[in-house]
């Protein structure tokens, strides 16, 4: 039988013994001990060069390993690891062919590299299967949310986030101290001058653009409206209407918020700008093909108006005043439209149905009126 190893070394010992009395043939005494006589002759050979240790086991790695990752680039990987912990390989693989000009390992040789070094968690290793849909042009789409807010040493962070829907790029990321309409306002303002207005935006129904209510609408979502942008929400409790925006909080979750405790507003704000760098510029993303937010993304041609545009209806509208209460008067009896269009005009059209009208904002259907149920009705 082939040898056990625990007795392997003392059993080539006493077959080189016996094969040097030369008392049998030697194919026999191969036979004999369970081994083939090319087998029996490298013993012979080993013992002879090296009589203390020829007989031990040796390593059956290769001397020279050609395939082997030098261990410059290995250092190279591990050093952007550590600067982005929550990268797996596909991610550095990227960035190290972008930014270094020695040659780059393939992914999965990056990934081996983390996983010899403890560095890849469970989630990372796992394929994902996304079933993705984008907005085909930049502007297209912004989604808008806060992220859940965190405690500081110094009172509490609101991260307000604004992502585009065709690109991924990141237009704000701001460290708030609340979550107040006038405080996203003065942020999406800075962001509108900066980047123009996008063609509509989505958010979920929660204070300051809207309520528990679908389609309740609040004075930020007015505005926004009265800019030309379209408004959306989300369906409540179903998240995944900003998917996108979801997946962005969790790495901004991953590689900043959750690395260490933060002090006050303004060292919160350092980091995120520091990271919504990488993040546009730098950070390779998988749903773009391995490209940068940054590469796909370009500003809107709509510029923010120095003033707000008058609201003009068409010659064939009925045009209301929203009173104090947040009503009209239409067929002498009062109808609700919301608090948030205060003294704002609206337009009434007909519908195909008889004693159906439908209301409007500017370009936005905002309720239906059924003369025949005396009441309102959310779009």
């Amino acid at each position: 039988m082939p040898w056990q190893e625990a007795t392997a070394v003392s059993l080539r010992l006493e077959f080189v013994t016996l094969a040097a009395q030369q008392s049998m043939p030697f194919r026999e005494l191969c036979r004999r001990f369970g081994i083939s006589p090319p087998t029996g002759y490298k013993w012979l050979r080993r013992y002879e060069a090296e009589p203390a240790t020829g007989l031990a086991d040796r390593s059956r790695r290769p001397q020279h390993s050609p395939g082997q990752t030098p261990l410059e680039v290995e250092a190279a990987v591990l050093a952007v690891r550590r600067e982005h912990p929550a990268w797996g390989g596909r991610k550095l693989c990227r960035w190290l062919r972008d930014h270094e000009q020695a040659p780059v390992p393939q992914a999965s040789t990056i990934t081996a590299i983390l996983r010899r070094n403890g560095l890849l968690s469970a989630d990372q290793a796992a394929p994902h299967a996304w079933q993705r849909f984008e907005h085909p042009e930049p502007n297209d789409l912004w989604q808008m949310d806060f992220k859940g807010h965190f405690a500081l040493a110094q009172g509490r962070c609101h991260p307000f986030t604004v992502l585009d829907d065709h690109s991924r790029y990141n237009l704000g990321l701001t460290a708030c101290g609340n979550e107040q309409h006038a405080t996203v306002q003065r942020h999406l303002t800075g962001i509108f001058e900066r980047y123009g207005l996008p063609w509509r935006m989505t958010m979920d129904n929660g204070s300051p653009w809207g309520s528990d209510s679908v389609h309740t609408y609040t004075k930020l979502t007015v505005w926004l409206i009265h800019l030309g942008i379209r408004v959306s929400h989300s369906k409540p409790f179903h998240p995944q209407t900003q998917g996108k925006l979801e997946r962005f909080h969790r790495s901004l979750k991953a590689e900043v918020v959750s690395v260490r405790g933060w002090r006050d507003l303004a060292e919160c704000q350092a980091a995120f700008t520091a990271w919504r760098t990488v993040y546009n510029h730098e950070r390779p993303h998988e749903a773009l093909a391995l490209a940068t937010p940054a590469s796909r993304y370009q500003p809107s041609g709509r510029a923010l108006p120095t003033i707000l545009p008058p609201i003009e209806y068409g010659p064939d509208d009925q045009v209301r005043r929203v009173d104090v209460n947040g009503a009209i008067v239409w067929h002498g009896q009062k109808y609700p439209v919301g608090r948030a269009f205060v003294k704002q005009p609206i337009a009434l059209r007909p519908t195909a149905h008889d004693g159906v009208w439908e209301v409007y904002f500017c370009h936005e259907c905002v309720r239906k009126i059924d003369l025949h149920q005396m009441e309102a009705q959310d779009v």
